[in-house]
C-alpha cells in the first residue's frame, strides 16, 4: 500500500538521545517508586493485617540500602518495570510484556497512523489475557520529511500527539521509557511479518498465520541481529524469525500468548495486517484517542484566528481535551469562513495522473467553491515543490498557507507542520482533498470527529481527462 518513494533503511546518524528518564534521586528511589506505584492494593490490605504491613516495610528498608549491583540482581519482579500484584507471589506474578512495531520504511505519516490502529486492535485481545504495553515506535526520516538542517530521528510521539489520550484506549509508553524498564536496549523476539509465499487463491481467502522461512532477505545482521530500530544503534534483537500471515491483527494474538515468552516482542512489517473491525466502535475509540499534541493545536488556532478570522466559538468546533466526553451530533461544526483544501503533488503526479487535476484544473474548482460558498479565503495544503507555489500564488490570490520560520520549523518539525495543515483544513466551512490519499482521509475523520456536515468534507479534486470521478466514501462515526 505504500504511496511514496522508496527510502533506504540505512542508519540516518544524529545526536544521541535525549535521557529524560535519569533519576532525580540516589539508585534506590526507582524501586521504591516501582514497589509503591504497583502495590497500592496490597497496602490497603496490609493495613488490616499488621504481621504483612512489617513484612513490606520490612524489605522497602532493604531495597533502599542495596547497592546498585545488588539491585539488579532482584528478582525480575521486584525490579523497576515489572508490576508483582504481591511481595509474598513475587516469583509468580505475572510480568508486564511489551509490544513494539515497525512499518515498511516507504510508508508516510499517515499510513502508519492507520497501522497504529490496526496495532490498537490486537493489544485489546492481548490485554484480555495478560499485562501488555505497547512500545509506540520513533519518528524518523520520512519521505515527505525532507526540510535541510533539522534533525528528525528518534522523534517521540509526544512531539505529535497527546500521550494521556492515547492511554485512555490503551496503555502505550515512549521507546526510551522501554530501555529504561526492561533493563536495556534488547528486544527479546522479533516476528518479521510477510504474505504466503504461494500467494493467495481466489475464492479460497482465510485467516491464517505460520512460522515460515523468510521470503525476502532480512533486514537484520545474522550475528549481532543489528538492524534499524529507529536510529537507535545500539539496539539489538537477539532473535529474529519470520511469520506469514493473512489476515486481521488479532490472528497475531495466539503467536504471542502462546508460541513465545518473550517479554519484548517486536512485528516488523506491521503494515502487512488488516483492521479487526474496520469503521466499527473498536476503531473510532482508537482514531479518537489519537489527539493532536497541544502546542501544535495551539499553534494552528493561533494561525486561524489571526490569518483566517476562525475562533472555536463563531465556528461552533468546540473540542473537549478529554475525547472519551466528546460526542458531537454530525452537522452542527460551522467551521471557519474559509475553503479547506489539500492538494498532493510530488509522487502523486506520476503514481495517480488520471485523477490528480493539473495546478490550472485545481485553481479553476477553487475559484468554483469560492464563488459556491461565498468565501473570501482558501487555505490551501500541499507538498508542491517552490516553482508550484509561485504558479498558485498567482492562480489564486485568495490563498492563504501556514509558512513557519525556521524556528518553529525546527520546533514543529515536518510531523508537526503536517499536523497543523490537517488540523487547519479541518476546521475549514468546506473541505476538498486528493483521491485516494491517507492525509485527505485523515482530515475527513477529524472533520467526522468535529461534527461537520458530509457533504462539507468527502470532496476530492477530480482529474481533467477523469471519466468517473467517484467522490470519497462518508465512514460515519460509532460511538
Amino acid at each position: 500500500m505504500a504511496t511514496d518513494v522508496p527510502e533506504g533503511r540505512g542508519n540516518p546518524g544524529g545526536a544521541e538521545p535525549a535521557h529524560r528518564h535519569q533519576p532525580p534521586a540516589p539508585h534506590c528511589w526507582p524501586l521504591l517508586r516501582e514497589c509503591l506505584s504497583h502495590q497500592q492494593a496490597n497496602l490497603d490490605m496490609a493495613a488490616h493485617h499488621p504481621g504483612l504491613l512489617m513484612l513490606l516495610l520490612l524489605v522497602l528498608a532493604t531495597l533502599a540500602f542495596l547497592p546498585p549491583a545488588a539491585a539488579q540482581s532482584l528478582p525480575t519482579a521486584l525490579r523497576a518495570g515489572h508490576a508483582a500484584t504481591s511481595l509474598s507471589a513475587a516469583a509468580a506474578a505475572p510480568h508486564t510484556r511489551y509490544l513494539l512495531y515497525d512499518v515498511n520504511p516507504p510508508e508516510g505519516f499517515n499510513l502508519r497512523r492507520d497501522v497504529y490502529i490496526r496495532i490498537a486492535s490486537l493489544m485489546k485481545t492481548l490485554l484480555k489475557s495478560e499485562n501488555w504495553v505497547l512500545v509506540l515506535p520513533p519518528w524518523g526520516r520520512l519521505y515527505h520529511w525532507q526540510s535541510p538542517d533539522i534533525l528528525q530521528v528518534r522523534i517521540p510521539w509526544s512531539e505529535f500527539f497527546d500521550l494521556p489520550s492515547l492511554n485512555k484506549n490503551i496503555p502505550v509508553i515512549e521507546y526510551e521509557q522501554f530501555l529504561a524498564e526492561s533493563g536495556g536496549p534488547f528486544i527479546e523476539q522479533i516476528y518479521v511479518l510477510q504474505g504466503y509465499e504461494e500467494g493467495w487463491k481466489e475464492g479460497t481467502w482465510e485467516e491464517k498465520i505460520d512460522e515460515r522461512p523468510c521470503i525476502d532477505q532480512l533486514m537484520y545482521s545474522k550475528d549481532k541481529h543489528q538492524g534499524w530500530f529507529w536510529g537507535y544503534e545500539e539496539t539489538r534483537g537477539l532473535n529474529v524469525s519470520c511469520l506469514s500471515v493473512q489476515g486481521s491483527a488479532s490472528v497475531v494474538a495466539p503467536i504471542l500468548l502462546k508460541n513465545t515468552s518473550a517479554q519484548s516482542v517486536m512485528l516488523d512489517r506491521a503494515e502487512n495486517l488488516l483492521h479487526d473491525h474496520y469503521g466499527g466502535k473498536d476503531y473510532w475509540n482508537t482514531r479518537r484517542s489519537m489527539v493532536f499534541a497541544k502546542h501544535l493545536r495551539v499553534a494552528g488556532d493561533e494561525f486561524r484566528n489571526k490569518y483566517l478570522q476562525s475562533t472555536d466559538e463563531a465556528d461552533r468546533t468546540h473540542y473537549n481535551e478529554d475525547w472519551t466526553q466528546m460526542k458531537v451530533k454530525t452537522g452542527t461544526a460551522l467551521g471557519g469562513p474559509y475553503l479547506g483544501v489539500h492538494l498532493r503533488r510530488k509522487d502523486f503526479i506520476w503514481g495517480h495522473r488520471e485523477d490528480v487535476p493539473s495546478l490550472h484544473g485545481a485553481a479553476k474548482k477553487i475559484h468554483s467553491l469560492l464563488k459556491t460558498h461565498k468565501l473570501e479565503k482558501v487555505f490551501i495544503a500541499t507538498d508542491a515543490v517552490e516553482d508550484e507555489i509561485e504558479l498558485l500564488k498567482k492562480l489564486v490570490p485568495e490563498m492563504v498557507r501556514f509558512e513557519p520560520t525556521w524556528e518553529e520549523l525546527e520546533l514543529y518539525k515536518d510531523g508537526g507542520m503536517a499536523v497543523i495543515d490537517q488540523w487547519i483544513c479541518a476546521h475549514a466551512r468546506y473541505f476538498i482533498g486528493t483521491s485516494v490519499s491517507t492525509f485527505s482521509f485523515r482530515i475527513h475523520e477529524e472533520r467526522e470527529i468535529l461534527g461537520f456536515d458530509p457533504k462539507t468534507t468527502y470532496n476530492r479534486f477530480c482529474g481533467e481527462k477523469e471519466k468517473n470521478c467517484e467522490q470519497p466514501t462518508h465512514w460515519k462515526i460509532v460511538y
